[in-house]
């Protein structure tokens, strides 16, 4: 098997492309095309994971009553999250659009298998929780993947875990790790939402290295 070559424009492209990954909050109702949507999934399971388990799950939540109930647990718990703010920080936070449920096309449950058998426990009897991160890789490259085919994707994280297991009625023993919007982005920008709406700002201090 020949190497590839990664050219040197090969390689800005990369770092454009980690520069507009952004997490999604407004989306357009289009569809993406099935094709592409199963190229994106089939794409995000190239990524790596410890004793090659590949312990992600994917969900495609194409129910209205099981959507419903994840918009709910939502509220809720956006809810609860406002009311444990104050002053200017709740008004701040209250007018932070945190989900696109309503408008994206697309939503999709992320789970990690914690104990494979795949893999033979391979790297994780000292670390066991090397699956739930493997899976979280597969999540950065489906959306890195979606970005480089103009495809958005929003995590919704605030949500009661047990909560969106229960509504999916998956195996008992997955672990719910993400539940992603996706569809086409109303805008496409170089810059957090967070940070375009004055919430936080990126810290020099974390583009430093320790050294030992």
């Amino acid at each position: 098997m020949t190497t590839p070559f990664f050219s040197p424009s090969f390689q800005n492209q990369l770092e454009q492309l980690l520069i507009w990954r952004r997490d999604v909050r407004h989306f357009r109702t289009t569809p993406v095309p099935t094709p592409v949507l199963n190229e994106l999934l089939e794409t995000a399971c190239l990524a790596p994971s410890v004793g090659l388990s590949e312990p992600w799950r994917f969900v495609l939540v194409n129910d209205a009553s099981r959507r419903d109930a994840i918009r709910q647990n939502f509220m809720r718990s956006n809810t609860q999250e406002l009311e444990g703010r104050e002053g200017k920080d709740a008004q701040h936070y209250a007018r932070l659009k945190l989900a696109g449920l309503d408008d994206a096309p697309h939503h999709i449950a992320v789970f990690c298998e914690t104990n494979p058998q795949q893999g033979r426990g391979l790297g994780r009897a000292t670390m066991p929780q090397t699956t739930t991160w493997s899976a979280v890789m597969a999540i950065h490259t489906f959306w890195l993947a979606a970005t480089a085919h103009g495809v958005g994707v929003g995590w919704v994280s605030i949500l009661s875990p047990q909560e969106a297991h229960t509504a999916l009625s998956v195996e008992p023993n997955w672990q719910f790790l993400a539940y992603l919007c996706v569809g086409f982005p109303e805008q496409h920008a170089s810059t957090p939402e967070l940070e375009r709406r004055g919430w936080e700002k990126r810290n020099p201090a974390r583009r430093r290295w320790i050294q030992r």
